[in-house]
């Protein structure tokens, strides 16, 4: 069993994802800045060993890499690298230290998609800062695996869903007043015609994701994979779904993007356009033919399981008869 660093790993994936390493018989060490619980409790937790650093002040005076280089892991993950100096700063620290290193991307990397499903293969296209940073990352450890011998994976999450927090919503922002809406059977108006696409992922799949690529190392190194549902669904049939999961015919409407964001809160309008100008749609078929991998939720099964989360915990209402 190996020794596995994890970076950022009491976030949405690693409630899942370190548990998961335990009980394979690894030893883990939690790279966090603060305290922060899991959104799951697991028993396993008592068996990491938590390590406190500040990301961004170590990484100013440069002694960030080092702390990481310092524990000796044999696997190191890297769940919260944003920066492609980020990137290249614990790069250099490891180079010739681990036998496998893990970065988490996103599948914003794509930008616009060429075609979909969209698969690996397909030119980047990505826009805006976070994707553009994450394509940058991800282009760099692909040519330091491919070229120098680093053995780097990434991942590409889709919109990553789970109990404990509020899932991208049918239209297409994180306010969970949008299922509350729903569940009181009000009229939800949808941007356009509500058929661009959004695609999540439940945070358990990705912790399985990330287990299989760890498995099929020799396989996985050099690689990127999508980590998405095996389907991505439109606003309009998510929303449809969703009425219909709380006993609600649906009742929709529709207006122009320019129009439709005239009613939002800015934020909110802003987070849609973000989504719907990139509607997401990509493909598992890589990671099920070099890993054996196949999620296991459908992007409904997954919102609607967070869902349930929220409506016991008061934060969504129950539909009243």
């Amino acid at each position: 069993m190996s020794r596995i660093a994890i970076i950022g790993g009491s976030g949405h994936v690693g409630t899942y994802l370190v548990p998961r390493l335990v009980e394979a018989g690894h030893s883990v060490v939690n790279v966090t800045r603060g305290q922060r619980k899991p959104y799951t409790p697991n028993a396993a937790w008592g068996e990491v060993e938590t390590i406190l650093i500040d990301r961004d002040a170590a990484e100013a005076e440069g002694s960030f890499g080092v702390a990481i280089a310092a524990l000796e892991a044999d696997i190191v993950i890297d769940m919260i690298c944003f920066t492609l100096p980020s990137a290249r700063h614990l790069v250099e620290a490891l180079r010739g230290r681990v036998q496998h290193f893990i970065q988490c991307g996103t599948i914003w990397v794509y930008g616009h998609n060429t075609a979909i499903p969209a698969t690996e293969d397909q030119p980047l296209n990505p826009f805006g800062e976070y994707g553009t940073q994450k394509a940058a990352i991800e282009t760099f450890l692909l040519a330091e695996a491919r070229r120098a011998g680093f053995p780097a994976t990434t991942f590409r999450p889709g919109h990553i869903v789970g109990p404990g927090w509020s899932p991208l919503n049918p239209a297409g922002h994180f306010n969970a007043e949008v299922f509350s809406q729903i569940a009181r059977g009000e009229e939800l108006a949808l941007p356009n015609f509500g058929l661009e696409t959004v695609h999540h992922v439940h945070a358990d799949d990705l912790a399985r994701l990330v287990m299989a690529i760890i498995a099929y190392r020799s396989t996985a190194i050099g690689e990127a994979f999508n980590a998405v549902s095996p389907q991505a669904i439109n606003l309009r049939g998510f929303a449809e779904a969703m009425y219909r999961w709380f006993g609600r015919e649906p009742r929709l409407s529709f207006q122009p993007y320019d129009e439709w964001r005239t009613h939002q809160v800015p934020e909110e309008a802003n987070a849609t356009w973000e989504h719907i100008a990139r509607s997401p749609s990509h493909s598992m078929d890589k990671a099920r033919r070099l890993l054996g991998f196949t999620p296991r939720y459908s992007s409904l099964e997954a919102v609607q399981e967070a869902v349930a989360w929220l409506v016991d915990n008061g934060r969504v209402e129950r539909p009243q008869d």
